[in-house]
């Protein structure tokens, strides 16, 4: 079984988050993606909005509490306001293809 972890926080963490999570055991797929939130953030480069990361992690459901707080806390959540992470249930199915 796997979760989801992700993580909607502030830019300049996305990037730390993939280099440091890459590798890190039941780590199964890492992805980043950009965006802008109106509302999340404290620090708004455009005005009203801030620049985003979206951070998924799929997880082995045997690591996940590890892995949602390495996030966490290199996101600094505990002390400003950087974004939010979520996680699902444990309840998706990978699998990879083989084409042949």
């Amino acid at each position: 079984m796997a979760v989801e972890i992700i993580a909607l926080i502030e830019r300049k963490y996305g990037q730390k988050i993939l280099e440091e999570m890459n590798s890190f055991p039941g780590v199964l797929q890492i992805f980043n993606a950009a965006g802008r939130s109106d509302d999340l953030f404290d620090n708004k480069q455009f005005g009203t909005f801030g620049e985003a990361a979206i951070v998924t992690i799929v997880a082995n459901d045997k690591q996940k509490e590890k892995i949602f707080d390495k996030v966490f806390n290199l996101c600094d959540l505990k002390n400003k306001n950087n974004g939010i992470i979520l996680m699902t249930k444990s309840q998706l199915k990978l699998s990879k293809s083989t084409k042949k």
